[in-house]
């Protein structure tokens, strides 16, 4: 009975380390299981490369290809050549591109991970913030990571979230309106208290003649009764 209870527990212990070690594994795929975007930061009026990512396909298919969406607010989009990808690329009416795909030129399974890059310029009309929408294209299947984060809303729990780049203001420009407020507020400050006022210097003075008028007096007094 011993022996028959002890080998239920080491075939339970078994099944606990395995489904454990499966569990530990899986989340961290899930975790990364996204398209993303290096650097997730861009400086206003600046140029950058971004790298777009991922290390799966759709449903364990090999990934074929990735359009990338360009958001507005771009001044200027440069896809970097890679002997692993073909490039389309489509323009607006503006000129300026307006989508990237890129193929690959052998189906990227999902053990390795694949990425693509290209240059972006940003300017005066550039927003605080540029998502990318991706269709992730599979040899079956596709992924289309187009979701944005509603206010308040953590882009963590989204199912296919689109990649998205914070663009923050030049160190200049922060430094300049800091220096800016800076002198403004000296500018101030010596106006309400860096130049005497007139009255109270005439109230300054005439206090300091009557108080030596009263010395006088009293030295004299003090004379007279001597």
């Amino acid at each position: 009975m011993r022996s028959t209870t002890t080998s239920t527990t080491r075939r339970n212990l078994t099944a606990g380390l395995v489904g454990g070690a499966i569990l530990a594994l899986a989340i961290p795929a899930m975790a990364s299981a996204h398209v993303g975007v290096s650097p997730d930061e861009l400086t206003a009026g600046d140029h950058g490369v971004l790298t777009f990512s991922f290390a799966h396909g759709c449903d364990n298919s090999p990934t074929t290809s990735l359009k990338i969406t360009m958001p507005e607010g771009l001044a200027s989009v440069a896809p970097t050549m890679d002997s692993d990808w073909t490039i389309d690329i489509e323009r607006g009416d503006d000129g300026l591109v307006s989508a990237v795909t890129y193929t690959a030129v052998a189906p990227v399974p999902n053990e390795l991970r694949g990425a693509v890059s290209m240059s972006v310029g940003l300017d005066d009309s550039t927003p605080d913030s540029l998502a990318f929408p991706v269709v992730q294209t599979c040899v079956e299947g596709s992924t289309e990571w187009t979701q944005l984060a509603e206010d308040g809303e953590d882009p963590h729990s989204l199912d296919a979230p689109a990649p998205v780049v914070a663009v923050v203001a030049a160190a200049g420009e922060a430094h300049g309106e800091h220096s800016e407020a800076a002198e403004t507020g000296g500018s101030e400050a010596a106006n309400d208290g860096g130049t005497p006022d007139a009255l109270g210097t005439a109230l300054g003075a005439g206090g300091l003649i009557a108080g030596l008028a009263a010395l006088v007096v009293s030295v004299l007094a003090f004379r007279r009764k001597a």
